[in-house]
């Protein structure tokens, strides 16, 4: 029997390890056919799914409810399942390089309780040659096995869009590898009982290289864009009218200006990035793109103080407040938050600053950012209000509402970072407003 065969009879089971935006809904969608043991490392997350709690909002709680992940964070289950997704986050360090060690650490643990005839399947983000030359060679050393022999590897990049209810796990194209060709039989069989469309990459690397070219795509497109709206805003024209306009060429792409954050856009070219240097190339274009995207909430920043400045607003006594600290809209997820900077950024001129966002755990966030989130309710008296994410709850409001928000004596200042309004309605409506 095949590997597909062995879950489905149940005399095997898979394991999911790391239990975040990725790996839990890969488990739950997984747990629909197979015997499934999700495994993180961290307690409190694996408590409060027990208990049916969704950090991740992916699942919902009915969802979490209902799954049939057999939720523990006892490394030692892993031993148990000879299908093996590693499904871990790959940050940078604060120079902008590579931090492996998430991935290194989680592959150690496979390694502990990695048994003959398994495979191990990484999804985590990473530049060409690491699953093969890093994660390989620490399985074998851990575990005293010897890949390609003793267990095989495969890989398949994450797709999984936190947030997104259109495109989702089953729907989205999912690109599957392996070390040989059985393996991405084995690979492309278990993925396949759970996705309708595979694309069989021809080796590892190419799987690897896909996933990070992609994302330094969108990172280039939206960095060109925001160009265009930092040059646009000098002549004095409207970028949104100029988007509207350029899309109406057939072959026109879509993308709009706007922060560049979360775990894949805002950090996956510094993984080519970090390669191309490591092998004697300077990137030039993905490099640049990146700088002009992590430098756009300094920018809004800017915008902000100098547009508090042109409404006459005395900087001492202002009153601003951000709408929405994730790095989308309609999810959870701060990693990567270019909305926090922009908290940081007008920190520095000793604002009356308050962050608002009804998504996100208040307590997670403090921990991770060290400034509080603001009930939404408890928004008064505004003299500035910054929309840096388009969560429904703030796109939804009736002019009314967004009236009280603010000081009835003061200039009704909105910066629309992500357009979620029309100009002219909002000036027609008695705001000023700002877009980028």
């Amino acid at each position: 029997m095949n590997m597909l065969e062995r879950l489905e009879r149940g005399s095997e089971k898979l394991a999911v390890v790391g239990l975040g935006y990725v790996g839990l809904p890969l488990a739950a969608s997984f747990s629909e056919h197979f015997s499934v043991i999700g495994y993180d490392y961290n307690v409190d997350k694996i408590a409060a799914y027990r208990m049916g709690r969704d950090l991740t909002g992916e699942l919902g709680a009915q969802g979490i409810r209902e799954t049939r992940i057999d939720f523990t964070s006892n490394e030692e289950r892993i031993h148990e399942a000879s299908f093996i997704v590693v499904a871990v986050p790959t940050p940078i360090n604060g120079d902008k390089t590579p931090d492996l060690e998430p991935l290194k650490e989680a592959t150690r643990t496979v390694g502990r309780n990695l048994r003959r005839g398994s495979i191990v399947v990484y999804e985590s983000t990473v530049y060409p040659g690491v699953t093969e030359d890093i994660c390989c060679p620490l399985l074998e050393e851990i575990s005293g096995l010897r890949a390609g022999v003793d267990f095989k590897v495969g890989y398949s990049p994450e797709r999984i869009n936190p947030g997104d209810r259109v495109n989702r796990l089953e729907n989205i194209v999912k690109i599957v590898s392996g070390m040989d060709g059985d393996t991405l039989n084995d690979v492309a069989d278990v993925y396949g009982r759970i996705i309708r469309q595979l694309f069989r990459a021809s080796c590892i690397r190419v799987a690897e290289a896909a996933k990070v070219a992609e994302n330094a795509q969108r990172d280039i497109n939206i960095a060109f864009m925001n160009e265009l709206a930092m040059v646009f805003h000098r002549m004095e024209i409207d970028t949104g009218e100029v988007v509207e306009a350029m899309n109406t060429k057939w072959n026109a792409l879509g993308f709009r200006p706007g922060l560049v954050g979360g775990h894949c856009i805002g950090v996956d070219p510094y993984y080519f990035i970090y390669q191309a240097q490591n092998l004697g190339y300077h990137s030039q274009l993905i490099s640049t793109g990146r700088r002009i995207n992590d430098d756009m909430s300094n920018y809004v920043a800017q915008t902000v103080v100098r547009e508090l400045v042109r409404a006459k607003v005395d900087l001492a006594e202002a009153r601003v407040y951000l709408m929405g600290m994730t790095f989308k809209e309609n999810c959870p997820d701060t990693r990567n938050s270019r909305a926090a900077d922009v908290y940081r950024r007008l920190a520095e001129y000793n604002l009356n600053l308050w962050a608002v966002d009804p998504r996100v755990d208040d307590e997670v966030f403090r921990d991770e950012y060290g400034f509080d989130i603001t009930h939404r309710d408890a928004v008064r008296d505004a003299d500035c209000i910054v929309y840096l994410v388009a969560h429904d709850e703030f796109r939804s409001m009736t002019w009314s509402e967004q009236s009280r928000l603010f000081r009835a004596d003061g200039p009704h200042l909105i910066i629309d970072v992500k357009g979620l309004f029309s100009r002219e309605e909002t000036m027609r409506e008695g705001f000023q407003y700002w877009s980028l």
